[in-house]
């Protein structure tokens, strides 16, 4: 190029693919225009001085709810993607769960263009296989849907219409779609867990206390998530789909996982709510901290942890899905009516970074798990995930040696005030800025970037 960069950042640490190393930024034109010994940089229109900070790729979240444009009450594109560009999250992945359901080339086309209007940061949409048909799966491929997701449980119930084609409980329909999407060459994201064995325990449960947390776990134990992970990894020895099963929680799944490696092209995620926390927190939080799957023993988190180490487990998602204080208020008490879900997005990085700081993780394994490996898995590396001369120029500045404290007065997710589940935390490392295309969006607290300015991302993105 000729002429000044739009943006050098300075005097900071760089992470690559190889590793960190001191280094300056050069940004134009939306992209990566090079990197440079410290110093030595061209001349450019801004320059940012990120002395005693470090330079990550922008995080990519492969698991985010936000259900719009239904339900504006739990929050919005807006509200939620602002949440997420103050989390240092620079692309993310909504899922279909819409009212209706996002399981036609209509409803796609419809949220595609709502969250272009809205959203602050890139997006790409995953889609629900709807009808199981050729020509309802090629309509939602040439809209650029960048992933699929299914259930293998029943609707819940006075919700059908919001997992009408995305909810499968019958194995047979599970297989037919897993052959289905086979051929796609997209990721096929697995919510798993057993209908029979989860209408089993939930009959057995309604015989205990509803306000215990420990009520909640016992409805959904995790022998509901390993059963259905085993019959989903059996099945994808025939049908050989790109599989990934989302929200590992169990010890026992974790072996599960072992036990089929190499039998299938598959993968697995897990969140910080696993990670990071235990049913003893929920029992704090109250219904505020309900999940599905279930937040589970320190066992089970110390299972999750080896399998990051050992690498059965290599992606870490948010499953961010904010509800509004008055639902869950409503449940106080009652944990079987409780709606699941909490706001995550602004935990994810910083949790990460805590882990870092405590020894558990290096800052490249950490950066894979949230960001570059789901970047491969989406076939969006290096273009996404990486900061390399041609990348996207999607940059989360972060302070290692600072401290985030989570509270509602700092979250900026409009569930800020039922993220009881991290109330109070105190982690070491911030987000300080995130750059999204060139563009900051956030910077030390506040939100500068404008509804409408991200991009919708597909499997076909420039890269």
């Amino acid at each position: 190029m000729t002429g000044p960069l739009d943006t050098l950042i300075t005097g900071g640490e760089v992470l690559l693919p190889d590793g960190p190393c001191r280094a300056d930024l050069g940004l134009a034109d939306g992209r990566v225009a090079g990197v440079y010994a410290p110093g030595t940089g061209p001349d450019a229109v801004e320059v940012i001085d990120a002395a005693g900070k470090t330079l990550l790729p922008g995080i990519v979240d492969i698991h985010f709810h936000v259900r719009a444009p239904a339900y504006p009450e739990r929050g919005t594109v807006q509200s939620e993607t602002r949440a997420a560009a103050a989390g240092g999250v620079t692309t993310l992945f909504e899922m279909p769960i819409s009212k209706p359901c996002c399981s036609t080339p209509e409803e796609l086309a419809q949220r595609r263009d709502h969250f272009a209007q809205n959203a602050f940061m890139d997006f790409g949409l995953y889609a629900a296989p709807g009808d199981l048909t050729v020509a309802s799966r090629d309509a939602m491929m040439a809209l650029g849907c960048i992933a699929w997701k299914i259930f293998t449980t029943a609707p819940p119930p006075g919700r059908a219409d919001e997992f009408d084609g995305l909810a499968f409980p019958d194995e047979a329909d599970q297989l037919r779609a897993l052959t289905l999407l086979a051929g796609t060459g997209l990721p096929v994201v697995v919510h798993a867990e057993s209908a029979q064995l989860l209408e089993h325990f939930e009959a057995e449960a309604s015989r205990l206390d509803p306000a215990d947390a420990a009520t909640h776990g016992a409805s959904r134990p995790a022998v509901c998530e390993s059963v259905a992970v085993a019959k989903l990894l059996a099945m994808n020895m025939t049908a050989q789909a790109k599989l990934h099963i989302a929200h590992v929680t169990s010890a026992e799944t974790v072996d599960v996982l072992r036990a089929f490696a190499g039998t299938s092209d598959f993968t697995a995620e897990t969140c910080p709510q696993y990670l990071f926390t235990t049913e003893e927190d929920v029992a704090r939080a109250g219904v505020y901290a309900k999940v599905n799957p279930p937040i589970r023993h320190q066992a089970d988190q110390d299972a999750l942890w080896q399998a990051i180490e050992d690498g059965v487990i290599n992606y870490v998602t948010t499953d961010h899905a904010p509800f509004s204080h008055a639902e869950k208020q409503a449940a106080e008490g009652n944990f079987p009516a409780a709606p699941p879900g909490v706001p995550g997005i602004e935990f994810i990085l910083p949790a990460m970074l805590d882990a870092v700081a405590r020894g558990r993780l290096s800052l490249g394994r950490a950066h894979d798990l949230v960001c570059a490996n789901g970047a491969r898995r989406y076939g969006l590396f290096p273009w996404k995930g990486a900061l390399l001369p041609g990348s996207c120029a999607d940059v989360t500045i972060v302070d290692l040696t600072d401290e985030t404290a989570l509270s509602a007065e700092t979250l900026h997710t409009h569930a800020r005030e039922v993220a009881h589940l991290f109330e109070g935390r105190r982690l070491q490392g911030k987000v300080c800025r995130t750059i999204v295309r060139g563009k900051t969006v956030f910077e030390d607290g506040r939100i500068t970037g404008t509804a409408g300015g991200g991009s919708f991302v597909t499997p076909r993105a420039e890269k």
